[in-house]
């Protein structure tokens, strides 16, 4: 329907330029296409291509050998990269958020792989054991978290335009989350693949191409919702998960972030999602900080609102008047959750929503004060006594009432609780410093551990169940008996073991099951009392996965790299926020020591004997029997590109540019005048020569050239920016703001700036060593 238009366009033109063309033919369709598009090639390929989730292909070229713009990856990997990318391609960055939204689901949460063909998720096959099904934690809130806050610096209007505009779509993927009540009997089974969806999904591909994956209303279109809808829905779902004083309850059948804890999944609660959903309410304030009135919202995401909000406000209130209490966290929970079963069961129909109604912005303001509130005590009552936190709880349903006990010390935690927004600079400053002191620290290789290293006792250690304890229950001597060891048994020294074929508490329960007819008149007495005993020695409700059993692949003794480019990278952001926060100097000072000390541990900063590896290869972890180990392009990659853009003092904000290097050191500045190379816009190499006492690096492909002044002999500071145009023109400006016009050429790469150098006050620059 519209041939007419599309013939009329050009062969190539601006991204930004086809918007402003389809967002004027009145067809919101068209544009929620042309919004979710993004010219971009190649996307992620993992390091450790042996998980079958990393089986990605990279193609450049078309079956005619001409460029293509292709790209797949997992969903977590392939947005966390994008951020990185949207810092030298931002005009891209509501395209990006827009693919992410598209594919999110109407419970709030996203499929498995993004591609230029959309997106997939995991179909259950009995006979594949990688096929099992879920959603993953935390990505939906933090990695859409981090696009929206590079929208709002690189375009401070550009979400606000968009959050009541009907141009989102929802993904229909085939799954359902189970019941609460049925979630909290079996926490680790909690989704169902609906298999006759499924398949009336892949019929609608069949008929209508990729739009068949996504949620249509009653006329077979796709259904679509305003920004802010999308925007409530994935926290709403975090929120229905919140269980008090103890993070959110990870029972979606997929770990977290970090996959060496997956194993928690079902009794987990991440304090670390609950950090980042912080970050996130906090910025959701900002945003609708000068929105008013009325807003479009479906039927039933406005019951779940509504229900929510009203949930979170009786919380508030009773957290204000008394101590929490196991009773008082159950109560809290079901009022959230059971608002959002009722919403779950009525959307997963094929017509999830009956219609549309006006909602006030009002209603979100005091949806998001109670849940930063709620948000915030949990995050208190998470700081442990040394100053450090929490990461990981575990949640246990008793009766009347659930409780909740913490997990050990995980260098997690501390990242997402430093990114929060809810720690001072000077108590981050002393969480910092305590990580130093911590078990986490590992001095050979100066960083940090994901978790403290331990030795672990061996099967025959652990599988000595207390003869007291077994002794008490006859069905247990009754068996010995008989020489019946399908339950237990003991060894030559006399020492009671649970059978090893026995696996875990499920299959203990099969086995008991099984004995039913043969030892009825003592089994109901001794099934609860073995489970009991079963889990006390083996204590598996605390297992973590790979941070509990290995030793490599980000086991024990073992660092993380991405997650130190992460604490970097919190460390860095705490560090312009206190600057920006009038904190003393000798605060600030404190702060950027710690970078630094951080970043010494770094690769590159290391000899290849005391790497293990070539130092400038990025590599996944590094455990302790060994140097670096798995080469890829992992994580890390991504947060030191952002980590560099903050050292050389880029600060964006209010669509412009603020040159304030405040972590660059003098080290880095030439000592002589040098020659510079460069691939510029129009894809042709060009050099220029920079003095002594300058730096020069590209953004956006435009050389910008920092020239030192202040005390350097025989060098004066400029009096502001100057601005090479490539038509030969020269402009200065004053200052360190390039203006938002003049920013705006920068971010559109447009090729008509050629240069930009700026003057740099010598006492700017940050000179202290590390400690």
């Amino acid at each position: 329907r519209n041939s007419e238009l599309l013939d009329m366009l050009p062969a190539r033109l601006a991204l930004p330029e086809l918007i402003a063309i389809v967002s004027k033919s009145g067809d919101e369709q068209l544009e929620r296409i042309c919004r979710d598009y993004l010219p971009i090639s190649f996307g992620r390929r993992h390091g450790d291509p042996s998980r079958p989730w990393n089986h990605f292909n990279i193609r450049l070229r078309d079956e005619n050998n001409g460029p293509l713009l292709s790209y797949e990856g997992n969903w977590r990997d392939i947005f966390q990269n994008w951020e990185a990318l949207l810092l030298s391609y931002p005009e891209l960055t509501e395209n990006v958020i827009a693919k992410f939204v598209n594919a999110s689901t109407v419970d709030g949460y996203n499929p498995y792989c993004i591609s230029k063909q959309g997106f997939t998720w995991t179909v259950q096959d009995q006979d594949d054991p990688w096929s099992y099904i879920g959603y993953w934690g935390d990505h939906q809130i933090i990695y859409l978290l981090k696009l929206l806050e590079l929208s709002a610096r690189f375009h401070p209007q550009g979400l606000s335009a968009l959050l009541t505009r009907p141009l989102f779509s929802y993904a229909n993927v085939p799954y359902r989350i189970k019941p609460f009540d049925q979630m909290l009997a079996s926490p680790r089974d909690t989704i169902i693949y609906d298999h006759a969806k499924a398949e009336g999904i892949a019929r609608r591909i069949a008929r209508m191409g990729l739009d068949g994956k996504l949620v249509l209303d009653a006329g077979d279109e796709v259904y679509q919702v305003n920004l802010l809808e999308k925007l409530l829905v994935p926290l709403l779902s975090k929120l229905c998960n919140l269980v008090i004083d103890g993070g959110i309850w990870m029972n979606t059948q997929r770990p977290e972030w970090n996959d060496a804890n997956n194993a928690l999944v079902g009794y987990g609660l991440s304090v670390v999602t609950l950090c980042y959903l912080r970050r996130y309410v906090c910025f959701m304030q900002q945003l609708l900080q000068d929105e008013g009135g009325l807003f479009e919202i479906s039927c039933e995401v406005n019951e779940w609102l509504t229900g929510t909000a009203a949930a979170l406000q009786g919380i508030c209130q009773q957290l204000e008047a008394a101590p929490t209490t196991p009773a008082f966290r159950l109560q809290a929970l079901r009022s959230l959750a059971e608002v959002a079963s009722r919403y779950q069961q009525a959307v997963y129909q094929d017509l999830p929503f009956s219609g549309k109604t006006q909602q006030s912005i009002d209603q979100v303001r005091q949806l998001l004060d109670d849940a930063l509130l709620a948000i915030d005590h949990c995050i208190a009552t998470n700081r442990r006594d040394d100053g450090l936190y929490h990461s990981y709880n575990l949640i246990e349903s008793q009766p009347g009432g659930l409780a909740v006990s913490n997990l050990y010390l995980m260098l997690e935690g501390q990242v997402a609780a430093l990114s929060s927004g809810a720690i001072s600079a000077t108590s981050a400053a002393h969480m910092l410093e305590m990580l130093f002191k911590s078990d986490l620290y590992r001095q050979d290789q100066n960083s940090f551990m994901l978790y403290p290293d331990r030795d672990l006792p061996g099967f025959l250690e652990k599988n000595r169940p207390a003869a007291t304890d077994l002794e008490a229950i006859p069905m247990v001597a009754n068996m010995l008996a008989a020489n019946d060891r399908r339950i237990v048994e003991r060894d030559p020294q006399g020492n009671y073991r649970f059978s090893a074929e026995i696996g875990n508490a499920a299959e203990l329960q099969a086995r008991l099951d099984d004995l039913a007819a043969e030892y009825p008149d003592h089994l109901d007495g001794a099934q609860e009392r073995l489970l009991s005993i079963y889990e006390k020695v083996f204590n598996h409700r605390e297992f973590t996965g790979r941070s509990g059993s290995m030793f490599g692949f980000e086991g024990l003794g073992c660092i993380y790299w991405h997650m130190i480019s992460k604490l970097l990278l919190a460390t860095q952001e705490i560090f312009f926020r206190a600057i920006e926060e009038d904190e003393t100097a000798a605060t600030c000072k404190r702060l950027g020591g710690l970078y630094y000390q951080i970043r010494a541990g770094l690769g590159f900063n290391k000899t290849p004997g005391e790497y293990g590896a070539f130092p400038t290869d990025p590599y996944s972890h590094t455990p302790r029997h060994s140097g670096a180990r798995q080469p890829g392009m992992t994580g890390q990659v991504k947060e030191e590109v952002l980590c560099r853009f903050g050292e050389l003092g880029m600060q964006v904000g209010g669509g412009a540019v603020r040159f304030e290097p405040r972590l660059l050191r003098e080290q880095e500045f030439l000592e002589k005048p040098a020659e510079f190379r460069y691939l510029d816009i129009a894809r042709s190499w060009q050099t220029i020569f920079p003095p002594a006492h300058s730096l020069v690096f590209t953004w956006c492909q435009v050389p910008i050239v920092y020239v030192l002044g202040g005390q350097a002999p025989g060098v004066q500071a400029s009096s502001g920016i100057e601005v090479s145009w490539r038509d030969g023109r020269q402009q200065t400006i004053p200052g360190s703001v390039l203006p938002q016009p003049l920013s705006s050429e920068l971010f559109r790469r447009s090729g008509r700036i050629s240069k930009i150098t700026v003057p740099i006050v010598r006492e700017l620059l940050f000179n202290a060593q590390p400690a």
